[in-house]
């Protein structure tokens, strides 16, 4: 796998942009909270815009409308992720931790809906670490038949995986498509086997997933638990 300068990796140190959000003061309150919360659950997060929707007396009763994010460079459980665009809507809000100047607590499970997009570069390192070289390697095994997997790239629309077969000097390459399929992603080779479908946790549920513009694309929801 080649090496990203570190000038492309994900930073941790840049700040968040939080538009003006109507509602006056409390609802800028909420977004900074939200904003901490976010940061607490992810390694980093290179840029990060929040829109908030409601009123302030909504909130003071422990309701928000709904909420629209879009965020940069992200890195979360160890996984690298280029883009990310999510809304949902209803959520209760527990005020007191806000005004003790906490990250915000959430007081009931909500559902949120949006899209995730992965370069290749990033799906490689991704790959590569401790908490994901388990499922990197099952697909190696799964479609390549080798182990462990050596990287892969996006070319156009297919993703590449590439793993060296014992005691050989150049790497075995084979081209997989990817869709949506019962909730997950299936990945089929060219000629049609072998494929593997990725393990997903039952609260996701992904119901697009595309490849475009040298990124991988998943569309879909999610069930979120305080």
């Amino acid at each position: 796998m080649s090496e990203t300068p570190d000038s492309e990796r994900p930073s941790e140190g840049m700040a968040a942009e939080v538009p003006e959000t109507a509602g006056g003061p409390v609802m800028g309150l909420l977004a900074r909270g939200l904003e901490l919360w976010l940061r607490q659950q992810c390694e980093a997060i290179e840029r990060l815009e929040i829109r908030l929707e409601g009123s302030g007396l909504r909130l003071l009763r422990g309701r928000l409308d709904g909420v629209r994010l879009r965020a940069r460079r992200v890195v979360y459980q160890a996984m690298e992720i280029e883009e990310v665009e999510l809304r949902c809507d209803g959520i209760q809000v527990r005020m007191g931790s806000l005004v003790r100047n906490q990250a915000v607590k959430l007081e009931s499970p909500f559902r949120i809906q949006g899209q995730v997009s992965f370069s290749g570069d990033g799906l490689s390192r991704s790959l590569s670490t401790p908490a994901w070289r388990g499922l990197g390697d099952g697909l190696a095994d799964d479609l390549l038949g080798l182990t462990p997997l050596a990287g892969l790239r996006i070319r156009e629309d297919r993703l590449v995986l590439r793993a060296f077969a014992s005691g050989d000097r150049e790497p075995v390459e084979r081209e997989v498509a990817v869709r949506a399929d019962g909730g997950t992603v299936e990945l089929r080779c060219a000629e049609g086997t072998p494929h593997a479908r990725l393990p997903m946790d039952p609260n996701i549920r992904i119901e697009r997933a595309e490849l475009g513009a040298g990124l991988l694309h998943l569309e879909g929801e999610a069930r979120v638990s305080p």
